[in-house]
């Protein structure tokens, strides 16, 4: 139990939320411990044994009895799952209640990838997402989480949400999580109840206004804007609403809950209509504090079209033809839907059909990674990218060797290892079927491709 007490401000307001006895409540269920949650990646077809309690609103979602330790689980290191809190899991729920329409998706604060990581599950093969932080280390965080979700949809930018102007009415769906005061973390951070302060709050909401003056006109006719926070208070939650339906047109989006769920909803009424947001307290739901709401673009919304570009030309990026492009997918043993780029001599690999989106979205943003990145090609030979080990994609042709769990840490690890029987060349390594990376067998010994920036120090 924390021995950090609420702060007096927020306890005053939390009353005016709740009311004096319901607060009582949330005062004694904040203090116990969180539980731990995590989000399965179905395209890697690995379900542990020891996730056993789903979560009601997340096809894929699950609580865990105990926290292990996840740092030495080889699945969690191949993109097999994804540790995330349970309530922001409800955006699984949202977009399927929505039918949210698959095209080209906007994560506008995404690092460190939770959310993305689930827009990029439910998008597959029928979209493309960009994945945006402001905050270059927390946007190379991001991208670790991409590669290893390894779904090949989800483009990285590091850019300033002022940066997207020339990309207004160009996304299907956009997603703020915002920046906020952190009030929903109390329970799991308690250092976060230090932090707080009334004009913290302040400040969190005049910087989730000027970032939603950009957003908010990002949405295409017909596409939704999704707004959250890990905050109660209803400066930064309802009144955004009401700050976004003042600026832009918006129709309000109801979402259907089970009432066993235990989520509260709240109606913001405006002069145009009533919108809704959706209230995760920590004392009637399995999950941390967490606010959300849901707006419509109407139909007469401004669409930018990604046009074609006939001759594309981008500082550091080459375009490779369409008719290499499909040699290479060929020679990969790949479907023939990809379109090919080269950055720093390496190939990356996005599907065609979104390749137009690609192409404005780079004269615009300032990437960090995109599609999968294949590798570099030495006369006839690939020298294969971790990337590309962990992506969905195929990897035929290539010799695979399932690792026992000690064999795997030690991959891991980068430590030295032997494999009596592996044919000479490049071999991927699996553990439980899950590609974890390359080695490459030399004969008198065996090389190990695994980042040296990720590698594991626990022992």
């Amino acid at each position: 139990m924390s021995e950090i007490k609420l702060p007096a401000a927020f306890e005053t307001q939390m009353i005016s939320l709740l009311g004096e006895e319901e607060f009582e409540k949330f005062k004694q269920d904040i203090e116990k411990p969180a539980r731990t949650s995590i989000r399965l990646n179905e395209a890697k077809g690995f379900v542990p044994n020891w996730a056993k309690s789903p979560i009601p609103w997340s096809g894929q979602g699950y609580f865990l009895e105990e926290r292990p330790s996840f740092t030495l689980d080889p699945a969690i290191h191949a993109g097999a799952y994804y540790v995330q809190e349970a309530s922001s899991m409800f955006i699984e729920h949202i977009l399927k209640s929505i039918d949210a329409p698959k095209g080209i998706y906007l994560d506008l604060a995404a690092a460190p990838g939770g959310k993305s990581t689930l827009l990029s599950s439910y998008l597959g093969n029928d979209g493309l997402l960009v994945a945006n932080e402001v905050i270059q280390a927390r946007a190379q965080i991001l991208k670790e989480n991409s590669v290893k979700w390894g779904l090949g949809n989800i483009v990285v930018t590091n850019n300033d949400p002022d940066h997207f102007g020339p990309l207004e009415g160009f996304f299907d769906l956009v997603l703020v999580d915002a920046p906020c005061s952190g009030e929903g973390m109390f329970r799991k951070d308690p250092q976060a109840r230090e932090e707080w302060s009334p004009d913290h709050v302040q400040l969190c909401s005049s910087r989730q206004r000027r970032i939603m003056d950009q957003a908010g006109g990002l949405v295409k006719a017909d596409g939704y804007l999704i707004y959250s926070t890990c905050t109660f208070n209803v400066l930064e939650n309802e009144e955004m609403i009401r700050f976004l339906t003042s600026e832009f047109s918006y129709e309000p989006v109801r979402i259907p809950l089970d009432p066993s769920w235990g989520i509260r909803e709240t109606e913001v009424r405006t002069e145009e209509a009533t919108f809704y947001g959706y209230r995760f307290f920590p004392h009637l739901v399995e999950g941390e504090g967490f606010f959300i709401t849901v707006l419509k673009r109407p139909d007469d919304a401004f669409i930018l079209e990604p046009g074609r570009i006939k001759d594309f030309k981008h500082p550091v990026l080459k375009s490779v033809g369409d008719r290499e492009s499909a040699a290479m997918d060929n020679e990969l043993w790949l479907d023939g839907s990809g379109k090919y780029y080269m950055l720093n001599e390496s190939f990356f690999r996005i599907n065609r059909e979104w390749s137009r989106y690609f192409e404005r979205i780079s004269q615009h943003l300032s990437l960090r990674y995109f599609g999968v990145e294949l590798g570099k090609k030495q006369k006839d030979d690939w020298i294969p990218s971790h990337e590309w080990a962990l992506s969905t994609l195929p990897k035929n042709g290539f010799t695979t060797h399932e690792l026992t769990l000690e064999e795997a840490l030690d991959f891991l690890r980068k430590n030295e290892f032997e494999l009596p029987g592996l044919p000479i060349g490049w071999a991927l390594m699996t553990y439980q079927n899950l590609p974890l990376g390359w080695i490459k067998n030399l004969g008198n010994r065996i090389n190990n491709y695994y980042p040296k920036e990720w590698r594991i120090r626990l022992n």
